[in-house]
């Protein structure tokens, strides 16, 4: 897996790009660094970009490696269920074949044994009983458990190719993913390379910052986990998206506890454990620890549960950002907890943010 070259925790580029104005806003800037300035804004607009596609396409692989995993299970499934279908024909055509036995030795009646006699086939067999006027309960029994197997076969047979064939195509699609995954963190690493030194000196205010938005944090945690309902005023959605109708009060506004839990835990493309997490992973991982399952995608997630306002927001929620392409978990405060891209780790961000706010989707309440 390819790194960014960084030696610090994390690239920073809302508070970086922040910092690069103010100082470009200056009266007396050297011509010669004014341009250097401009030049890394330049290439800050672009990584966030790279940033924004790479966690769309690492959410399309994740989604992949969802779906694989169900066919992988549908063509287990579906063989074991081959197999069964396979050994009840067996039995059904042994218990034809001691029929036909029984009624030759016995003389039977003509009209049967012209029906059994005269098939060229099973499947002919089975046509010409279907047609026939005079035949027994147990002869037409033994017959039907004959065509149902069969039936049973071909459907499985159907239902194991088409699942055989989709598999193909997600491997090919997530392969895909993976490429266009590796070829944009390529990119990145080279962008970011460019501008290395100007990064520098902010990453230690930006970790003094994340601190202390971690403390604010944990202060708040008790008394909002006490009492999620009622423990925090609503806050008002200044871009007035559309009104969604209340949600039952969050049965896990501890989930935003167990999420602080990670703090600096390094981003990390399809992770989802505490050696790494990417957005959806760390989500995922989280709520397993209170004993709910989420798939690992963050598109898939926003089925779960309820939807919940902006104004609305508890602790807990599942908050969805940059056309389902990212997620993080709700703290309070108009917070959130989330692994946001390569080169950065899980962090404090507020979902009023600037970036943040214009790619707001919604939130979904777990219940």
């Amino acid at each position: 897996m390819i790194r960014s070259s960084t030696k610090r925790a994390a690239l920073l580029i809302p508070a970086v790009a922040a910092a690069l104005l103010v100082v470009a806003g200056g009266l007396s800037a050297p011509a010669q660094i004014e341009e250097k300035q401009a030049e890394a804004e330049l290439v800050l607009a672009q990584i966030q970009e790279i940033d924004s596609k790479l966690s769309k396409a690492v959410d399309a692989y994740n989604g992949a490696s969802v779906r694989l995993a169900e066919l992988e299970a549908a063509i287990e499934t579906n063989r074991r269920h081959l197999s069964i279908a396979r050994e009840s024909n067996r039995a059904a055509q042994r218990n034809l074949e001691q029929r036909v036995v029984a009624l030759y030795v016995s003389g039977g009646e003509e009209d049967v044994l012209a029906i059994i006699f005269g098939a060229t086939s099973i499947d002919d067999l089975l046509d010409r009983i279907d047609a026939a006027e005079r035949i027994s309960r147990q002869d037409t029994e033994i017959v039907d458990q004959v065509a149902a197997s069969r039936r049973h076969i071909r459907q499985r047979q159907a239902a194991l190719r088409r699942a055989l064939r989709e598999q193909r195509t997600v491997v090919a699609e997530r392969s895909a993913k993976r490429r266009e995954i590796e070829r944009r963190l390529v990119e990145r690493q080279a962008l970011y390379a460019s501008i290395e030194d100007e990064i520098e000196q902010l990453e230690a205010e930006e970790r003094e910052r994340q601190r202390r938005l971690q403390r604010e944090a944990e202060r708040r945690l008790p008394a909002l986990q006490r009492d999620a309902a009622a423990a925090e005023a609503p806050v008002p959605d200044p871009n007035g998206l559309a009104a969604v109708p209340p949600a039952p009060p969050s049965r896990y506004a501890g989930v935003a506890g167990v999420a602080m839990q990670y703090l600096g835990i390094p981003y990390v493309w399809g992770g989802s454990s505490p050696a790494g997490f990417d957005c959806s992973g760390f989500v995922m991982y989280v709520y397993a620890q209170m004993g709910v399952s989420l798939p690992h995608h963050a598109a898939s997630q926003y089925s779960y549960g309820v939807p919940v306002s902006r104004g609305d927001l508890q602790p807990g929620d599942i908050v969805f950002f940059d056309g389902l392409g990212h997620n993080g978990i709700y703290i309070g405060g108009g917070q959130f907890v989330h692994s946001p891209h390569t080169g950065d780790v899980v962090k404090i961000s507020s979902v009023y943010d600037s970036w943040y706010a214009a790619t707001y989707v919604g939130a979904r309440r777990i219940l």
